[in-house]
């Protein structure tokens, strides 16, 4: 697939302009220019030939099949807020974006299920349906921005994933448009179902290589009761992420379990003070059981034992959300020091101190500064290798910093990716984790859905 010619291109054109929504097709330079990058600013992109911001599932089964016709590759796009470069245009692809469908369809009290659009931000499907009683645990750390779409093409995680699961724990059916445009349905309403097998899983967290979501099917919960807080520092990380795997192993289940090196403390202290000193490690915990009082002083007695400094619950609410407001800013506060690679390796726990130790000599070999934070409740951690944009000696160490973190991760009987995706960044990294033979049926797969190849290229494994 190479960039349209010229002619091609008006060809293109006129064949999307005729059967698209009014204004759903962009293509002046300053419009096409907008729409290269998600947030993995750092990873490769091309330029599109055209955008189309589909308003509807016709706009999308329109798009795929003139793209299909003319043998031009489609990035599909949604919140643009990914971390691993899948959303990153190629030369001259067409970029097709969910974003303007953003409807939340039905939210169902008695069967505990919202229906909704792919373009609905996290953050509006979990107040909407906080209204009506009901849960939505899936929480990313950039919930206020990213839509379901895009949790849902890179099975996305969060800070409550250590007690409720990832995304793809909620999705009970898709509605998706493949790479001709046909349009498949997967999965169902119900809460239980195994006809077949299950093309609702193998679709999340495949990054729009399978097909475009033009609908998604998520299981609810009933609300928690109030979430009690606790915050503890620690002299160092060891001592920190030690008192994790101590709260963890007691049988206690929280349903928040949050772990920042000083480096990320120091970071989001200049961003937003949290009051806490620089020069510690911090563990943030949550617990929405009915022995949530109970939980919370189990957990502050481990961390007391650990080397806990200071251990405090919080006072209120509005305090707890401060707490998980600055854990969220992290990414926001470590972006003011430089340039970062965010990587995402998840470990076993009990190797999450190996996890440390590699870290810190990988830093000090290449000599860059490595900010460490993360869901430790799980072992999904996220080591951010800072950098000054400006020293291109600086990013090169810095790059290499990041591979070599990520493959710690894979040594240490874990993964290269806990909820970020592999998109381009980690390509590599996918071919180390996976067998020849997964990569050959999964190649196959993709092949099954996308015979021509047309849908994001380059990324996962395409």
């Amino acid at each position: 697939m190479t960039t349209p010619t010229i002619f091609a291109k008006e060809a293109l054109l006129a064949d999307l302009a005729s059967g698209l929504s009014e204004k759903a097709l962009l293509s002046g330079a300053d419009q096409l220019e907008t729409y290269r990058f998600d947030m993995a600013s750092f990873s490769p992109a091309g330029v599109p030939v055209a955008v189309v911001r589909a308003a509807s599932r016709d706009d999308v089964v329109h798009a795929l099949r003139t793209a299909s016709k003319h043998g031009i590759p489609v990035v599909p796009q949604g919140a643009m807020s990914g971390l691993s470069g899948a959303g990153n245009a190629i030369d001259g692809c067409l970029v097709l974006s969910v974003r303007d469908m953003n409807r939340i369809l039905e939210i169902s009290v008695d069967d505990q299920v919202a229906v909704v659009e792919p373009g609905v931000l996290n953050k509006e499907l979990s107040h909407a349906v906080a209204e009506q009683g009901l849960f939505y645990p899936p929480d990313p750390g950039s919930w206020e921005i990213s839509t379901i779409g895009g949790n849902v093409a890179t099975n996305a995680g969060g800070m409550c994933c250590v007690k409720y699961g990832v995304t793809g724990d909620f999705v009970r059916g898709l509605e998706l448009v493949l790479a001709d445009g046909t349009v498949l349905e997967t999965g169902r309403r119900t809460a239980k179902g195994v006809a077949g097998f299950d093309l609702t899983s193998l679709v999340v967290g495949s990054e729009g290589c399978l097909g475009v979501i033009t609908k998604v099917i998520l299981g609810l919960k009933p609300a928690p009761r109030p979430s009690l807080t606790m915050a503890a520092t620690f002299p160092d990380s060891a001592s920190g992420l030690a008192a994790v795997t101590a709260i963890m192993a007691s049988g206690v289940t929280p349903s928040l379990m949050e772990f920042l090196d000083p480096i990320s403390v120091a970071a989001v202290n200049a961003l937003q003070d949290m009051g806490f000193d620089d020069d510690c490690a911090l563990i943030l915990a949550q617990s929405d059981s009915p022995e949530a009082l109970e939980d919370v002083a189990r957990m502050a007695k481990i961390a007391t034992a650990n080397g806990a400094i200071d251990v405090a619950e919080s006072a209120d609410d509005q305090e707890a959300a401060m707490l998980l407001q600055s854990r969220r800013s992290l990414h926001a506060a470590l972006e003011v020091l430089g340039g970062n690679f965010t990587d995402d390796v998840a470990v076993p726990r009990v190797r999450m101190l190996d996890l440390l130790a590699g870290i810190e000599e990988i830093a000090e070999r290449n000599d860059i500064k490595v900010a460490t934070a993360g869901h430790a409740g799980d072992g999904n951690m996220h080591p951010t290798v800072i950098f000054d944009r400006a020293d291109e000696a600086a990013k090169a160490r810095a790059a290499v910093a990041f591979e070599e973190i990520m493959l710690l991760g894979l040594e240490l009987g874990g993964t290269i990716t806990g909820e970020h995706g592999v998109g381009i960044l980690k390509r590599e990294g996918l071919r180390r984790e996976l067998s020849a033979t997964s990569l050959r049926l999964q190649e196959e797969i993709k092949h099954s859905f996308d015979p021509q190849g047309i849908l994001n290229p380059g990324k996962q494994i395409g």
